[in-house]
């Protein structure tokens, strides 16, 4: 083997901790860039919010009379105060005024949500969408109960307290509403909860047993009706049930819906009218209006107690119509709620020049250095990051303003490339920004990656965008005669009729993604 010399040129990329923490800061959303700056505030002492400046000077605590050197304007000049924009080239000095005046709105630092009212805790008189109409108690409002933050246990304790029971039975009942799942069932078994507690002890298990049999009776008393069942159909026979008691329904039919409960939940899925005719030895008529009278009970008594986790979706960039009619501009602006007002602390900063270490100190120095070397990376990749993104949304206008001019009939084919070659970015790039990022238009609020869409053929040998075709396909579904509903076939020809070639297992995967059920599920009683 001979051993020789040879020279090699190449180029790589290195990811450094400035250029990591850009792309970082680029990928996240508007909640978690405000849990990012509040961390980063917490943890290092040379950055602070612009309005803290404000404070100081109240209190008489800033150096303004101390002299300015030109390390200390350019640490200035790196503060992001959230006045920077960008703006299309139609806008007009007039707007360009409004945007800046209302830039200087305080900064957003918390999670989004809006402060709860003193009332917000009471309970709401509102029927909700869904409900078997039993009582005022069942008929809460969902957001009310939300609001208020009462559990479905601690609802059905409060009823519970006008029994008068013996210590083991309310203790029984007790164990059983701490056993329920979010939706209201009791999923497992008395005889699996009692061998839970009493283990081998047989004469334990059976007094175990019987407190459990007795509480799971009042347990099914209690609102919202159907709370305490195993499964979907004993949770639809007690609503029924309470219905009977009422007797405000027709007997027959609510006999053939108690019949249609005893029978597989798959017939009812299905709406297997005929079979289910036969099953249940009823007519026609009946079947069919039992199904409609169960389609209106609640199948999941506790989900209106459940404290759901609130996606709260914040804008991040604002579009403004300018003018109307064939002159109707648009102008996209950045949503300066959500653009946190950051500085260098210029006491901490200027103490830290004038300190000259010796020894020991040097060290702890140049850690000190390092993390105002930080607080100026962290200005400048958020104030690169709210750039990023309004340079995207003005693209997407620019590509898509038929949309925001006619709706979402109009929009056109876009793809990552097309703006990323526009921009002369990475289609990476674009898609971090477009991920989470949210834009207030006149038609709603879309996130960034609702305006990209493949292209269908059309006859004239353009292409339709595939969010034009599905705004397409729910107009004639929600225009189509509920006895006759379009099948997906009809729904392809229809499509080809207006010039738009879509085949029937696109218009399925369409109409899938559009939460739309199939013509069978349709089809009106």
């Amino acid at each position: 083997m001979r051993q020789g010399l040879s020279l090699r040129v190449s180029q790589h990329l290195a990811l450094t901790p400035q250029l990591q923490q850009s792309i970082r800061l680029l990928q996240l959303s508007t909640l978690e860039l405000a849990q990012e700056v509040g961390q980063m505030l917490d943890e290092n002492p040379f950055l602070e919010r612009a309005n803290e400046e404000a404070e100081r000077e109240s209190y008489g605590l800033t150096q303004s009379d101390a002299p300015v050197s030109r390390s200390d304007q350019e640490s200035e000049n790196a503060t992001y105060s959230g006045a920077t924009h960008v703006e299309q080239k139609s806008a007009t000095a007039e707007n360009d005024t409004e945007f800046s005046r209302a830039e200087e709105v305080p900064d957003w630092g918390g999670d989004g949500s809006q402060p709860l009212s003193a009332d917000d805790s009471e309970w709401g008189t509102d029927a909700p969408a869904r409900g078997n109409n039993l009582s005022d108690a069942d008929n809460t409002d969902a957001t009310e109960l939300a609001r208020s933050g009462l559990s479905l246990q601690d609802f059905l304790q409060t009823q519970a307290l006008k029994f008068r029971l013996s210590d083991e039975d309310r203790a029984a009942l007790w164990y059983l509403i701490q056993s329920l799942n979010d939706d209201g069932y009791l999923e497992d078994e008395l005889i699996e909860l009692a061998r839970g507690l009493a283990g081998d002890d047989d004469a334990q298990l059976e007094d175990l047993l019987h407190h459990f049999t007795v509480a799971l009776g009042l347990l099914q008393s209690l609102q919202p009706t159907g709370v305490g069942a195993h499964n979907l159909a004993q949770c639809l026979r007690l609503q029924l049930l309470a219905l009977q008691q009422e007797a405000q329904t027709d007997a027959g039919v609510l006999l053939a819906a108690l019949r249609i409960c005893e029978q597989p939940m798959e017939l009812l899925a299905r709406r297997d009218v005929r079979q289910l005719t036969t099953l249940c030895a009823a007519t026609d008529a009946q079947v069919r209006a039992a199904i409609a009278l169960i389609a209106r009970l609640e199948p999941k008594p506790g989900r209106r107690f459940v404290d759901v986790e609130r996606n709260i979706v914040v804008p991040d960039v604002l579009v403004v119509q300018v003018g109307k009619g064939a002159q109707a501009k648009f102008q996209v602006r950045l949503n300066a709620e959500v653009m946190p007002r950051l500085r260098v602390h210029d006491i901490y900063a200027n103490a830290l020049k004038g300190h000259k270490a010796v020894g020991s100190d040097a060290a702890n120095a140049a850690a000190l250095q390092q993390r105002l070397q930080e607080a100026r990376w962290f200005i400048k990749n958020i104030q690169q990051r709210f750039d990023t993104i309004l340079r995207v949304s003005s693209a997407i206008v620019e590509r898509q303003k038929s949309f925001f001019v006619h709706g979402e009939l109009a929009m056109r084919p876009l793809v990552l490339r097309e703006i990323a070659d526009e921009l002369g970015l990475h289609e990476s790039t674009i898609s971090r920004v477009t991920t989470a990022k949210y834009m207030a238009t006149p038609f709603g609020t879309f996130e960034l990656k609702y305006f990209f869409g493949s292209g269908l053929g059309t006859e004239s040998g353009g292409n339709a965008s595939s969010t034009a075709v599905r705004a397409l396909l729910k107009q004639f579904v929600a225009a189509e005669n509920p006895k006759k509903p379009f099948s997906d076939n009809q729904l392809s020809e229809m499509l080809k009729e207006q010039g738009i070639e879509c085949a029937r297992r696109t218009v399925a995967k369409y109409r899938e993604g559009l939460r739309i059920a199939p013509a069978t599920l349709r089809k009106a009683l």
